[in-house]
């Protein structure tokens, strides 16, 4: 893991900074949740960190590169957010909910479940990599390169730190055989489900409040085409994260396994040389 700052300048970001709005929208609505769950994390962490064994010095260096890198990520999704609020106020309404069901979990309930919330968050990582370097390359064509910089350094980092939150719950509650079964398996398969449920059910909320306010000034035509466009984004997002998230429900999963996605290293190289995130040397930007 490396920490990270990356410059990126939101200045021109439009909310329709896709060519397809429906699919931006629903990136719009996915960008609230880091810049709630990531300073959650971190205080997860914070406290993981307080019962970690000092035997498990290797967790204990990473927790403070994880924290590190979550922190960038949540400042960064909070200055892209901001321009997508200037058009859609009630947004922050949205991310206020968010935090108060986060702020509940991290007040009410178990250091355990909190992990285990903590690693099904971070299970969406690895095909979310997939899907930003691989598999969107029709939807982002013509995009604007902030977003799509935001993004794939994002889904980069998460990948990187793809197996941190796994190990993590196998070393502080799955070291026994027993432990092995009922947390090490069982119990993190309810963290997946419970974080995949409660932030799938958000998002989609938040997308269909920006949907309907495009959509109040649209005419029946215009409303139609819309909602094929948005069930069309459907179809693209199922196919691609409901069979790798009922894979990682398997006793057998094991993150660190996961491929890393073609581009992601070179993408990763290229901030690396300089720090700022924008196109090739070379390639034209979108406006």
């Amino acid at each position: 893991m490396l920490v990270r700052l990356p410059r990126i300048d939101y200045s021109n970001v439009r909310p329709h900074w896709a060519p397809c709005p429906e699919f931006a929208h629903d990136v719009n609505a996915k960008s609230t949740i880091p810049s709630q769950v990531e300073p959650y994390l971190i205080q997860v962490m914070r406290r993981a960190k307080a019962a970690l064994p000092a035997s498990e010095a290797r967790l204990h260096e990473e927790i403070d590169l994880f924290i590190g890198q979550e922190g960038a990520h949540y400042r960064q999704h909070n200055l892209f957010n901001r321009k997508i609020r200037e058009h859609y106020p009630k947004l922050a309404e949205f991310e206020a909910e968010l935090k108060r069901d986060l702020d509940g979990f991290f007040a009410n309930r178990s250091l355990k479940f909190n992990i285990a919330y903590a690693e099904g968050f971070e299970t969406l990582g690895p095909p979310s990599a997939v899907l930003w370097f691989e598999r969107s390359d029709e939807w982002l064509a013509g995009a604007q390169e902030a977003p799509v910089a935001l993004w794939k350094w994002h889904m980069a980092e998460e990948y990187e730190h793809r197996d941190f939150c796994h190990r993590l719950l196998h070393a502080l509650y799955g070291r026994r055989p027993w432990g092995r079964l009922v947390n090490g398996w069982l119990y993190r398969m309810y963290g997946v489900w419970t974080a995949a449920t409660h932030l799938g059910r958000y998002s989609k909320r938040v997308r269909a409040y920006l949907l309907a306010v495009d959509r109040a000034t649209m005419g029946a035509a215009d409303v139609a085409a819309s909602k094929r466009r948005a069930k069309a984004v459907d179809a693209f997002l199922r196919r691609n994260m409901v069979p790798p998230l009922l894979r990682a429900l398997s006793p057998f999963h094991d993150p660190a396994k996961w491929p890393a996605p073609r581009g992601l290293d070179s993408y990763l190289a290229r901030f690396e040389r300089g720090g700022d995130l924008g196109p090739p040397a070379g390639a034209p930007a979108a406006s």
